[in-house]
């Protein structure tokens, strides 16, 4: 609260021995031309960035205005993060879209890169990734054996004996 404050509070120092109309004028004036300066600059910041391509993660409509070839794939949404890790080391644009009208959800991932190169790379990549995932043993499977097997051992019966000395 205190910051938003600052920024709207103006500090105007005017030094003259005197003060008179004059002076308080031509203060206002350099303070109204400062405040031009910072409007025109703030303009010419929101043109630079909108002139910019975006890259990475983005809409599908950004994605085809950038008149490039997009590819598609399904993914499940569990691998939808793995994906876009893969995507963004190898520097390929994407926008991924949730169809909801079926149950469970589907996921599109849409792709482009500069390059054929790149985008069959992502494609490598990720499969060795869903692959090595689903080749991995599940650690939920793996705790019930051992339960079962820490179940069948039979205990050491202890005898707790009180030995009085005299």
């Amino acid at each position: 609260m205190q910051e938003e404050v600052e920024n709207r509070s103006v500090n105007l120092a005017i030094t003259t021995t005197k003060l008179t109309a004059r002076a308080i004028c031509s203060g206002i004036r350099k303070y109204l031309q400062h405040r031009g300066k910072i409007k025109t600059r703030k303009a010419a910041d929101k043109a630079a960035k909108r002139a910019a391509p975006i890259h990475g993660k983005q809409t599908v409509k950004q994605l085809i205005r950038q008149n490039q070839g997009v590819s598609s794939m399904d993914i499940a949404k569990s691998g939808i993060k793995d994906f876009e890790r893969i995507a963004r080391r190898y520097g390929v644009d994407f926008a991924v879209t949730k169809d909801k009208s079926v149950q469970p959800p589907r996921y599109t991932v849409f792709f482009k890169a500069k390059d054929a190169d790149a985008l069959t790379s992502v494609y490598k990549a990720y499969s060795v990734k869903i692959m090595k995932k689903r080749s991995r043993p599940s650690v939920l499977a793996q705790l019930q054996k051992f339960k079962a097997l820490a179940a069948g051992v039979p205990r050491k019966v202890r005898e707790k004996i009180q030995e009085r000395g005299r």
